[in-house]
């Protein structure tokens, strides 16, 4: 049985897939491991190839950030499936402030721990995920997060050089996603009311849609 690798977001550990039924498939979570100040996302991927031994024919889902890690991993390794969830394949799709914190970086200034202690200005971004039942866990991801990795992926993710990969994507975007703008996004299935944490909070839609991908 092929390997189906799971990439979580930024300021998310592997809990965020806890909802997803993926009980028929040799699951593998990919955690944090701390990058170099002058990693690119494409370089980081090229170490979580090596670390986790992403293979040729596995399958990776990601989240957000860990959407784009798959984007780069998708043009090392050929993989069976490449799954994006909340995310964005290539440049193009960015949304408007990327560029604006490209020309005005002031990401430069805050640190790791700062952003950490932004969970309550930041929670409603995240939807249902954020709210009251599942508070408990946003702010724990959050708090067990790195801080040192949270400035370095803020900065790697906003140059992200978005090239797409050579092969296909399978995209899902939610249409109430406060991150990424569906509407900047093509060949995706799109989520009615799905948010940036759809892959918890519509856990038994997105399995799924996954299961039928992984499959085929």
């Amino acid at each position: 049985m092929s390997k189906l690798f799971l990439i979580s977001g930024l300021g998310a550990d592997e809990r965020l897939f806890k909802n997803l039924n993926l009980s028929a498939y040799n699951v593998v979570p990919v955690t944090w491991i701390e990058p170099d100040k002058n990693d690119s996302l494409t370089s980081y991927a090229s170490k979580l190839i090596n670390r986790f031994g992403i293979e040729p024919q596995s399958s990776v889902i990601g989240v957000s950030l860990g959407g784009m890690l798959t984007v780069e991993i998708a043009k090392q390794v050929e993989l069976k499936h490449a799954i994006i969830i909340s995310s964005i394949k290539s440049g193009t799709e960015a949304p408007w402030y990327f560029s604006f914190f490209r020309r005005v970086p002031v990401y430069k200034l805050i640190s790791g721990g700062f952003i950490k202690s932004l969970g309550p200005i930041i929670r409603p971004l995240f939807g249902r995920f954020a709210g009251s039942k599942e508070s408990p866990l946003f702010y724990s991801m959050l708090k067990n997060s790195n801080a040192k990795f949270l400035s370095w992926a803020t900065g790697a993710t906003l140059h992200w050089n978005g090239q797409p990969a050579p092969c296909k994507i399978n995209h899902l975007i939610g249409d109430a996603d406060l991150i990424f703008n569906h509407k900047l996004i093509k060949d995706a299935i799109v989520i009615p009311k799905g948010d940036h944490m759809m892959v918890f909070t519509r856990a038994a839609e997105i399995s799924l849609i996954v299961q039928n991908i992984v499959n085929e």
